[in-house]
């Protein structure tokens, strides 16, 4: 899954029908377990761009979208951001929240 910035993400997210933008740190522990789900997810769902992001480096994003914990999954749909999901419970949760 590629790094992206915050304007990579709002272009994305405005340009398709669907986005996911996952959001986490380094140090966080939950946070390396959520990221080994989403790269089942990426593998599974390759037609969803999708891109990821450590929150430290783009806090603005995190204000102003009032991210509350990582690790953070957005789902946009249509430039909208429809989900935030901060519980990672299993891929096939996901995949079922994802659509």
């Amino acid at each position: 899954m590629e790094t992206w910035t915050r304007e990579q993400w709002e272009t994305v997210m405005h340009d398709s029908s669907k986005a996911l933008f996952y959001l986490y740190t380094p140090i966080c522990g939950t946070c390396m377990v959520a990221s080994k789900m989403m790269e089942v997810i990426h593998a599974m769902r390759k037609s969803i761009p999708m891109g990821k992001a450590d929150l430290n480096y783009i806090e603005d994003l995190a204000v102003d979208y009032q991210i509350e914990s990582v690790p953070c999954l957005l789902i946009a749909e249509d430039g909208v951001i429809k989900e935030k999901i901060y519980a990672f419970q299993s891929v096939p949760h996901l995949l079922e929240k994802i659509g």
